[in-house]
């Protein structure tokens, strides 16, 4: 079947070990120095340890791959104790997968095992879906939307925004204050262009979509090397892949000849801001 899971660029890997931890499904192991997917079974395809890699050297894409087997996970798991059962579960948990959360729970009665406290079907609230930017979700606010009358200014300045096409060595990006945003943000923060884009430039970018995002890099790069930019702000949605963009731009600013602050504002599927911080 073809479907979603990580590849790692092993030129680009250096073994740092650091998506280990955060690949909740132990589908990753160093092998000769090199962070490797050691079986397609146990890759779910969300893409949780993108943000992890500071070399950005996994990404996901689409390929023919074996069906992920939450049962052969937990067989794995389930050897390694209970802290690390516990943190399998409440990743299913908070990434609303299901599916894999009912076979995880089925897997351990089978065998015997008591589930943790926190994780029985009477503790667990959870919805259909995958990503929890993905899951069909309908958006309350309370006390409805306020209406602004007349129209509303765009502070969009230039084209084009997405970064396969933008180019460093155009002139209005000359000494300018940056934005780097996630393709999702300007639909989910309601006033994205007066609080983030006013007397700025901007690129946007999904790195878990996008193909050929080491292209990315070199021209974040370019812009803080030829561009001289002022400051750069990565603006990313609250989703574990998201956080692959804030790892390329913290790449490409630490192998630049030159120093920018770089800031990270989160946005929360729900679309208020949920963090905001320099880097």
């Amino acid at each position: 079947m073809k479907r979603n899971i990580i590849t790692i660029d092993q030129q680009k890997c250096t073994g740092c070990a650091l998506c280990i931890p955060n690949c909740p499904e132990g589908a990753i192991q160093i092998i000769d120095g090199k962070a490797r997917m050691i079986s397609d079974l146990m890759c779910d395809g969300l893409g949780a340890c993108l943000g992890h890699c500071p070399e950005g050297a996994i990404r996901v894409i689409e390929r023919e791959a074996e069906p992920y087997d939450e049962s052969k996970v937990m067989e794995n798991i389930v050897a390694q104790g209970d802290g690390t059962i516990r943190a399998h579960l409440k990743h299913l948990k908070d990434h609303n997968q299901t599916e894999y959360y009912t076979v995880a729970l089925e897997y351990l009665k089978k065998i015997g095992k008591e589930v943790p406290a926190e994780n029985t079907p009477e503790q667990a609230h959870y919805h259909s879906g995958g990503c929890p930017g993905s899951k069909v979700k309908t958006m309350e606010t309370a006390g409805g939307v306020k209406e602004i009358s007349g129209v509303v200014p765009s502070h969009l300045s230039h084209w084009p925004v997405q970064m396969h096409l933008l180019s460093p060595n155009s002139q209005h990006f000359k000494g300018a204050d940056m934005v780097l945003a996630a393709d999702c943000t300007a639909f989910s923060f309601g006033d994205f262009h007066s609080k983030f884009l006013k007397g700025k430039k901007v690129g946007i970018a999904c790195p878990k979509l996008d193909n050929g995002t080491e292209i990315y890099t070199d021209k974040i790069r370019a812009l803080i090397e030829v561009a001289e930019i002022n400051t750069l702000t990565v603006v990313i949605m609250e989703v574990p892949c998201c956080k692959g963009l804030l790892s390329l731009a913290l790449n490409a600013r630490d192998s630049a000849s030159r120093m920018v602050p770089v800031k990270c504002i989160t946005i929360g599927i729900e679309g208020d801001v949920v963090d905001e911080k320099w880097m």
